[in-house]
């Protein structure tokens, strides 16, 4: 039999511990503010996926900032910050690493020696990750799974905290190879990134093209986000509100009783129950970054598109009608609304 433990903490402890994270987060979209302009709500998803321990595929057309947005966060986390540039002949051990034979020139034994890949940091940027084949995708389940890397039957553990911000460029397609299902799975938010608005692009223009160029300083550290890990863990979420979210999740499967006719018309395979957890996760950290001590059906709804939109898998129904995921998910938010309190 196993039981599920709450950290109890005293009053003045938890108090302290939620104002220093609203301080941190505070300082966060500061010193991102120095280097980055504008796209509010990725700059949100991808601090609730720090602060939740998940990982975020960046969706995006080339020069949108995408790897200067994952490199910024880095500096102001005060993590250790490693980049992958993912290319064809890009091979699983060029990421985890591998082992080397070396000799002792004292005694001429030759002994195995593992040389760690670029795996080991707190966060890494695989950039462009769709460049390069399953095989060597593949290398990354393991590590965004389990926190770790298997080398010649060597386990290794990885550092904690441990990010993977994959960035893709969703218009070309020559040359990539689609995510594998499972891995698309393991990300918490498909963030997609958008142009900017002209006024926007005249503050990067000012901020990119004089001679002062903006850096962003670190504000916390990896014991820190891990704290904060676990007091999002530790925000209350209604049993109504868990429900609208395990609904609106079951909602997305075509061969559940509950699933409306359009979902059934056009999806050939909906969210797991992945998506159901991530969901509740990401509505707790954006409570506790809203400044309130609960779950409301806002969270739930606000982010149920950028967790969902890899998850479900449509048909030539769909493609026929020129239909997107966001399309499907848009519209069973519509059908399924929050409930009354």
């Amino acid at each position: 039999m196993s039981t599920t433990v709450t950290p109890q903490l005293e009053p003045e402890v938890l108090r302290s511990r939620i104002a220093r994270f609203r301080q941190v987060q505070s300082e966060i979209v500061t010193q991102v503010r120095r280097v980055i302009v504008g796209q509010e709500e990725v700059l949100e998803q991808v601090m609730i996926g720090l602060f939740v321990g998940g990982h975020c595929l960046i969706t995006g057309l080339p020069g949108t900032a995408k790897t200067l947005l994952v490199r910024t966060l880095s500096q102001t986390l005060g993590l250790v910050f490693r980049r992958i540039q993912f290319t064809p002949d890009l091979m699983p051990s060029d990421i985890t690493g591998t082992d080397i034979i070396e000799e002792d020139p004292a005694n001429g034994r030759r002994t195995w020696t593992f040389v760690q890949g670029p795996i080991f940091g707190n966060i890494l940027l695989a950039d462009e990750i769709n460049r390069t084949p399953p095989k060597t995708q593949s290398a990354l389940l393991e590590a965004m799974q389990e926190r770790s890397c298997t080398v010649r039957g060597n386990l290794y553990m990885l550092p904690s905290p441990f990010f993977v911000l994959a960035t893709q460029n969703p218009i070309e397609l020559e040359g990539t190879y689609p995510l594998p299902e499972a891995q698309l799975d393991r990300f918490l938010f498909n963030v997609v990134l958008d142009y900017l608005t002209a006024a926007e692009e005249m503050k990067v223009i000012d901020l990119t093209t004089t001679v002062k160029i903006d850096t962003a300083d670190p504000v916390t550290n990896d014991q820190e986000i891990l704290d904060f890990q676990q007091l999002v863990r530790m925000v209350p979420i209604g049993e109504s509100v868990a429900r609208h979210a395990v609904d609106l999740v079951r909602a997305t499967r075509p061969r559940d009783e509950t699933a409306p006719d359009f979902v059934q018309k056009y999806v050939n395979y909906g969210a797991s129950v992945r998506a159901a957890q991530f969901l509740v996760l990401a509505a707790k950290a954006r409570a506790l970054m809203r400044s309130r001590y609960h779950v409301t059906y806002e969270d739930i709804r606000s982010l149920y598109n950028p967790i969902l939109r890899h998850r479900i898998l449509l048909n030539f129904h769909a493609e026929s009608d020129r239909l997107k995921q966001d399309d499907i998910l848009k519209r069973v938010l519509e059908w399924k609304a929050a409930p009354r309190d």
